[in-house]
């Protein structure tokens, strides 16, 4: 049970507004992985947003420019590689709360959807439809149904990728399955 106050039943003072709710680096006991680099998790940590940060950007400015969902996707992929190498499992667990075929799922229904959309409208698939809003700060914006297409893609790679680091990743660990294995039946025998 937690020592911090249930904010529903008493109210918690002004001080512990910004307190972590969980610990920001964790201690190489808590990991079942390998020798941990202090400087690579921080790194890690003050990283990932950023690299997150442009990859959202490569995915909106790729109807216009160079991107797309598929190198948004990448690049918020290799963001989550880098928390997977600084942390192993625990961290990428830590990291990512939605199991990764969910991701897929929500990415390749988004795709297929946006795709088969203009059909219902008479107009062959993939068609793109344009909608232009005058915003009061911001001018014109114009947004087309391909961004919905490429934040399909964009999900789908993510998926992809984190499922690989849980699947591919977790064997290679110190202690994963398959990779002492050797050395306990060296011990037992």
């Amino acid at each position: 049970m937690s020592d911090r106050p249930d904010p529903v039943r008493e109210p918690v003072p002004w001080t512990e507004w910004d307190t972590p709710r969980e610990r920001w680096l964790m201690t190489e006991q808590d990991a079942y992985s390998w020798p941990r680099s202090m400087l690579l998790e921080v790194l890690a940590r003050i990283l990932f947003p950023t690299v997150l940060v442009f990859s959202v950007y490569l995915l909106l400015a790729g109807h216009n420019d160079a991107g797309g969902g598929f190198s948004g996707g990448l690049v918020a992929g290799l963001a989550f590689v880098l928390r997977y190498v600084a942390g192993g499992s625990a961290e990428l667990a830590m990291t990512v709360r939605v199991r990764p075929p969910v991701v897929i799922g929500a990415g390749l229904a988004l795709s297929v959807l946006t795709a088969l959309v203009p059909v219902l409208f008479g107009e062959p698939v993939l068609a793109s439809a344009i909608w232009k809003l005058d915003l009061p700060v911001l001018g014109e914006l114009k947004i087309t149904s391909n961004l919905l297409l490429d934040l399909g893609v964009y999900l789908l790679i993510i998926g992809v990728v984190v499922d690989l680091l849980r699947t591919v990743g977790a064997g290679t660990e110190v202690g994963g399955p398959g990779v002492d294995d050797e050395a306990l039946e060296e011990e037992r025998g």
